[in-house]
């Protein structure tokens, strides 16, 4: 106990004599972190929300799911696809915009919420920041679109041939009513035929309708729709880099240890001379 106090003692005589080091380490790691916060390029970081798309009449044991989620995270990253990005609101891959962007990507998938994609980038000015943001989801919504064309089309189309086979069916069953009907003279083997008949067309009727009635709500907005934004993109009105308490924090820790291992050096060195 007695080795520490003595020592402390030793560290702030060193401290004291020395005090001229500290200062002046600690007022230039200041200046740097001042002239440093000053001269940066801002960030500002905008965060998107992507809510990916389904098409309602998928085969049986498929994800109606327009794209899993994994793939879309994976499509994401793609360099192809970031240059793509770029090139549509008029970056060139090689500039400090589209490096910016490239670094600063960051996907959070949400499986549970749709699921939704979590996209935050950054870029120079909030504008720039979510001109990006939407850029992204624009040129994934026209992947989307054309990989959902072929399944909606299909669906469409069985829709059609449904109604289609619905509406011959109602045909039949019309012209059976008018053999069974009370005025219509016939012999008692067509008649029975005719029911025989019409019993049969009335399942197929039901069976038709209920298929009709499948699709038509499978291909209703609720169960059918693009890849889009459930919010709108948000940019804070705070930069995202370089965070000015975050940055004087550090400075002024990082002076003081500096300034106290200057002090301990010019200590040593003056005991040495």
């Amino acid at each position: 106990m007695e080795q520490d106090e003595i020592y402390l003692i030793d560290l702030w005589r060193t401290f004291y004599r020395e005090w001229k080091w500290f200062v002046a380490v600690l007022i230039v790691t200041l200046a740097c972190t001042y002239a440093y916060t000053h001269l940066v390029r801002r960030q500002w970081e905008a965060t998107a929300w992507i809510l990916i798309g389904q098409v309602g009449q998928a085969p049986p044991n498929q994800d109606e799911k327009i794209e899993p989620l994994q793939r879309v995270i994976e499509r994401l990253q793609l360099a192809s696809f970031e240059n793509e990005v770029l090139k549509s609101v008029g970056f060139s891959p090689e500039s400090a915009e589209a490096k910016l962007y490239r670094g600063s990507v960051k996907l959070d998938p949400l499986p549970y919420a749709g699921p939704i994609v979590k996209l935050n980038i950054r870029a120079y000015s909030p504008q720039q920041a979510s001109q990006l943001a939407t850029a992204t989801v624009t040129r994934l919504q026209a992947i989307h679109r054309r990989i959902a064309e072929v399944p909606l089309n299909s669906a469409r189309e069985h829709l059609e041939e449904v109604q289609t086979d619905l509406q011959a069916a109602s045909a039949d069953r019309d012209r059976l009513l008018e053999t069974l009907a009370p005025g219509n003279t016939g012999d008692a083997e067509s008649r029975s035929v005719a029911s025989l008949l019409l019993a049969g067309k009335n399942e197929e009727i039901d069976r038709l309708q209920k298929t009709r009635n499948d699709l038509v709500d499978r291909l209703s907005p609720t169960y059918t729709y693009e890849t889009s934004q459930p919010w709108p993109v948000y940019v804070p009105d705070r930069q995202a880099f370089p965070n000015p308490v975050l940055m004087w924090g550090m400075g002024i820790l990082l002076g003081v240890f500096l300034g106290l291992f200057a002090a301990s050096a010019r200590s040593v060195a003056r005991r040495r001379a």
